[in-house]
């Protein structure tokens, strides 16, 4: 498995070179195409990127091929695909790929137009080995069940153009925190959650104090309360970037355990191609100790499928966002859930401002240990339950039925 090096190393090798591949059209029939005019022929290249997972060291999958159609409705046995193909197949350690880092899955040439349909194809599990998950705690591999859509193409819908004599560079964010979930005592099994996004980095970026490191620091880039991107800082420097983010504003969330978060609010990022920062190394930001709890409870489905339900604890500020704090998934099995590390003290609070360092200041506005549970799934209503309070005692009870 390849060693993730820097992020600005990574970007370069994206565009100047390639993983081996080969490329070829046409429903995996192998029929020979007819010769396409160079003049109309343009480069894809795909890499992938990851928001850090929760509560594990190694998330591992092995990626065999990646497929592109034109439309979006195209079944994998359909005519029409062109395939990146891994040989070998690739062994990523999706956590190596945090802040920006890209691992480059290959490129091939493609006619010029307009594609609206990529599949990440995976590697069969059937020897335990291929996809894998390390979680922490010392605890020792463990084998990921993969779906066998996962093996015919995890379906990814996003336009995208490729233009004749130029290269097209594709981003596969594959977030491991939402894709790993557990499946009764012991077991793990993959839900992907995977979007394309621009290759052009920029987004946010800062420091976290170094004295933080190894508290399981997550920083976060959310929009109305819904987190957009996420990552963990440098396990060295407390660097962090959440890079590659649509123009916009976004509420930065910064929690790590035994501290309060903290909570940057209306953090601008104003083009494709801009970043902006929140702290330097020499003041960086440093979270408030404090204590925290836990809340936990079962998630049941009517009716019954094997969607993935995640559980979100959120705090509003009076005149500010709503943010989420933490989020878990719950069993696929049983439907428990468990989000720990949740503190008790109020969130510190600070407006973003162009003058640094930022001001944070402990807010009365969100109330301490108290939060809005909301328990949602595709495809079904969310439901919530607020003033969740863990300010003297842990919630081990806080259950949702979700209808259609």
């Amino acid at each position: 498995m390849s060693q993730a090096t820097s992020r600005f190393a990574l970007l370069g090798a994206t565009v100047l070179s390639a993983a081996v591949l080969s490329s070829c059209g046409g429903g995996g029939g192998g029929d020979t195409a007819p010769a396409t005019p160079l003049s109309t022929l343009g480069t894809l290249a795909v890499s992938m990127t990851d928001a850090p997972a929760c509560g594990f060291d190694a998330v591992n999958v092995t990626v065999s091929k990646v497929r592109v159609h034109r439309s979006e409705a195209a079944a994998e046995t359909d005519s029409g695909w062109t395939d990146i193909t891994l040989n070998p197949a690739k062994k990523i350690n999706l956590l190596n790929l945090t802040n920006g880092a890209l691992e480059a899955l290959g490129q091939t040439t493609l006619e010029a137009g307009r594609y609206s349909q990529l599949r990440l194809v995976l590697d069969a599990n059937a020897n335990g080995s291929a996809n894998t998950v390390v979680p922490t705690a010392g605890k020792a591999e463990q084998p990921l069940d993969t779906p066998s859509g996962a093996q015919s193409g995890i379906k990814l819908v996003g336009s995208f153009d490729v233009s004749a004599g130029q290269k097209t560079d594709v981003v596969l964010d594959f977030d491991a925190c939402k894709s790993v979930v557990t499946r009764g005592r012991g077991g793990y099994a993959l839900k992907p959650v995977v979007k394309v996004v621009p290759a052009a980095l920029n987004g946010i970026s800062g420091f976290v104090s170094t004295a933080l490191l190894g508290r399981s620091v997550q920083v976060t880039a959310q929009q109305n309360g819904q987190i957009v991107s996420a990552t963990a800082p440098n396990p060295t420097t407390g660097e962090f970037v959440l890079s590659r983010l649509a123009p916009g504003n976004y509420d930065v969330v910064i929690t790590a355990g035994d501290s309060a978060a903290s909570v940057v609010a209306g953090v601008p990022v104003a083009t494709t191609t801009s970043t902006t920062v929140l702290s330097t190394s020499a003041a960086p930001i440093l979270l408030a100790p404090g204590n925290t709890g836990s809340i936990g409870g079962t998630v049941t489905m009517n009716p019954a499928n094997t969607e993935a339900a995640y559980v979100s604890a959120k705090q509003s500020f009076v005149a500010g966002p709503t943010v989420t704090i933490r989020y878990q998934g719950a069993d696929l099995l049983s439907g428990a859930y468990s989000i720990a590390s949740l503190p008790v003290g109020a969130p510190q609070f600070a407006a973003y401002s162009s003058t640094l360092p930022l001001v944070f200041n402990a807010s009365t506005a969100a109330p301490a240990g108290k939060y809005r549970v909301e328990a949602a799934a595709a495809g079904y209503v969310t439901k919530a339950v607020d003033g969740v309070d863990i300010s003297v005692a842990n919630r081990s009870n806080v259950n949702f039925a979700l209808t259609r």
